[in-house]
């Protein structure tokens, strides 16, 4: 059996190895394009910051590599320009001349390129993206050339925020420019103000729903060119996104989306049974909603390459979707989600709800807690994890491989607050932060505690019926508050409870500062007959929100 394989990295590198551990007697053919078969593209912005110092650590396996322990014959500088299913053969370009190469059983994993609009001015030599190891190594040294001052990243998504930290860590003053109202489009908006919050702490200036027009290149700088105004940069980063590098498989009759992205079933195979395709430039099923969806990661490309060699080789391997499982480093602090957000759950058509919480990362008696933002998504009335996002400084990716797996294990809440997890002073608290979302949602669905979100705020001010109540310290209330509510500390509730006698018709609003003495403030009213809603989240999300829109 002849084998090919369009493609190295995370899902060609990994079906070919998995192939030649199943079958000794294939002959398996990888191309690639460039230079590097199997690199951490992951890595590379670190390499451009320094943080890894020589070029060789992103290096996985070079060609020598995968023939000598793995007897693969792989082709660098070869490029596959075209696929003919019908014929079974490919044509590959190499050193300016073509040729065909036949195959029993091919695998595509040709991977995903820069989303690069047709700008006026994009060809100055100051503007780059970052896909390949020739990529960073020519924005390196260009920085070590030049020693730009002012840096300008267009887009605020994985690659984008890690090259904004590592720009500023080299000394560069930074602005992000992101034409949608967030950054971080993997989290909810709410979220994503905490990230915000951080970005604008550590120096990063930030325009939100903005969007470049153009560059103007001039002999000592570039202007990048919005709406209304212009930002003056040495060194500028294309990052919008990625789109199916598939462009070569015109006139193959392979199925594909309307983006360019290869239509695949369970066992990665394509419209052509003969013909698999695995990673960036699949369409692949939400693992959450069996829906269609592009979701580039490493580590679900790996995942697909393993199958398609497995269902290649008659093993029963099938592929059940991608639930987005993703971390991002951001100079102290890490971002974590997995699944759907708020906002993707209610888009597929799923009742839902949301829970916040700001647990610490250790037990509070320990030294040096910190807090982490916790945003779990839940289905109604089932309490089914649907999805989860944090952001803090210790603790955040443990927390969130816990609720990747509780997805993929298809748990409720009641689930959560049933799983034993490690406790020690150090590392958590008796009541793990995953235990406590899990109670949490069982409050929710329950009717013991309803919710209302910082979005539903000016609406509810509007309801002459509604009565606002603080139940945090004076000190607290002095910081900030919301507007019009009354002070009682939820200390003093229960002495001073004939205060809200009045009140006994309305519905009480009521809030502290991270939803937890509120909800304990509900409980004390509820069962003595008062109508009480808490805020989810507290005043510290309000807050951030809030203060996010207005630095806009």
């Amino acid at each position: 059996m002849k084998v090919l394989i369009v493609g190295g990295v995370a899902g060609g590198a990994s079906a070919a190895a998995r192939m030649r551990r199943l079958s000794e007697t294939a002959e398996i053919i990888m191309f690639e394009r460039g230079g590097y078969v199997s690199f951490a593209n992951c890595g590379l912005p670190y390499y451009v910051g320094g943080s890894i110092e020589e070029q060789d650590e992103l290096i996985l396996q070079t060609p020598e590599d995968f023939y000598q322990r793995f007897a693969i014959d792989v082709r660098l500088f070869s490029e596959v320009v075209a696929v003919d299913p019908a014929n079974k053969t490919v044509t590959v370009r190499s050193n300016g001349e073509e040729y065909r190469e036949t195959y029993d059983k091919l695998i595509l994993s040709p991977g995903a390129s820069p989303a690069v609009p047709p700008l006026p001015g994009r060809d100055d030599p100051r503007i780059f993206t970052l896909r390949t190891v020739p990529d960073a190594e020519q924005i390196k040294q260009y920085m070590d050339k030049h020693q730009p001052q002012k840096a300008v990243v267009i887009g605020g998504g994985f690659i984008g925020l890690e090259m904004a930290e590592n720009l500023a860590e080299r000394g560069l003053a930074v602005t992000i420019v992101e034409m949608a109202p967030q950054v971080a489009g993997f989290l909810d908006r709410d979220m994503a103000s905490v990230v915000h919050h951080y970005l604008r702490e550590k120096g990063i200036a930030l325009k939100l729903g903005q969007k470049a027009s153009g560059f103007q290149p001039y002999a000592d700088r570039v202007d990048v060119l919005l709406e209304g105004e212009t930002l003056k940069a040495d060194l500028v980063l294309l990052s919008l996104g990625v789109k199916p590098d598939t462009a070569f498989l015109a006139g193959s009759g392979l199925s594909m989306s309307e983006k360019g992205a290869i239509l695949v079933n369970a066992h990665m195979q394509t419209s052509d049974p003969d013909v698999y395709a695995v990673g960036d430039a699949v369409l692949v099923p939400h693992f959450v909603t069996n829906q269609p969806t592009f979701i580039p990661l490493a580590g679900p490309a790996n995942k697909q390459g393993r199958i398609a060699a497995d269902h290649i080789a008659g093993l029963p391997a099938s592929y059940k979707g991608t639930q987005g499982s993703s971390v991002l480093k951001l100079f102290d602090m890490t971002i974590a989600a997995t699944g759907l957000t708020e906002a993707g759950a209610k888009a597929a058509g799923l009742a839902c709800d949301a829970v916040y919480l700001w647990p610490l990362s250790h037990a509070s008696y320990y030294p040096n807690p910190t807090s982490i933002a916790m945003k779990v998504v839940f289905e109604k009335p089932s309490g089914r994890i649907l999805g989860a996002q944090l952001a803090g400084f210790e603790g955040v990716d443990k927390r969130c491989d816990v609720l990747a797996t509780a997805i993929r294990a298809g748990m409720t809440a009641d689930d959560l607050t049933e799983l034993e997890l490690c406790y020690a002073p150090p590392f958590s608290s008796a009541k793990d932060p995953v235990n406590m979302a899990g109670y949490m949602i069982q409050n929710v669905i329950s009717g013991l505690v309803e919710q209302f979100h910082w979005h539903e705020v000016s609406a509810i001010k509007e309801d002459p019926n509604a009565v606002w109540l603080d139940v945090r310290t004076p000190g607290e209330y002095r910081r900030g508050h919301l507007e019009n509510s009354l002070l009682i500390p939820v200390d003093s509730l229960r002495e001073r409870i004939d205060e809200l006698a009045p009140f006994k018709d309305k519905t009480i609003y009521i809030n502290c500062q991270s939803g937890l003495r509120s909800y304990i403030a509900c409980r004390m009213l509820a069962q003595r007959g008062f109508a009480c809603k808490n805020l989810a989240g507290g005043y510290r999300l309000y807050q951030t929100v809030m203060e996010d829109q207005a630095a806009r």
